[in-house]
């Protein structure tokens, strides 16, 4: 069995939105069993968002919510920009999911 280590590098707004994202599927909702059905997958996701829990600081902060909307406004600006978000809010408005490529 390879239990070598593998090393992801995140920006921080990239860790910051991924942490409150995982924290939402995991914690919040019963989202994650819909998300990811293989349950082996689930330890390596519980590794990272236990690594990002004692990392970021931010996540005790009074205005995390502040916080987190202002690094993921900045992630989508690299990105391109809101344009790509909003037609994935209009997809999912019209009851297609996020990640159907049908158009």
């Amino acid at each position: 069995m390879d239990e070598d280590s593998v090393i992801i590098k995140l920006t921080h707004d990239q860790a910051f939105v991924l942490s409150g994202w995982l924290y939402e599927v995991m914690m919040q909702s019963d989202k994650l069993d819909a998300i990811v059905p293989d349950r082996a997958v689930w330890s390596g996701i519980y590794k990272i968002s236990g690594t990002l829990e004692t990392t970021l600081v931010e996540i005790f902060a009074p205005d995390y919510g502040d916080r987190l909307e202002q690094a993921r406004k900045r992630l989508l600006d690299a990105m391109g920009g809101a344009d790509g978000e909003e037609a994935t809010r209009e997809s999912v408005s019209r009851g297609q999911s996020p990640d159907d490529i049908s158009g």
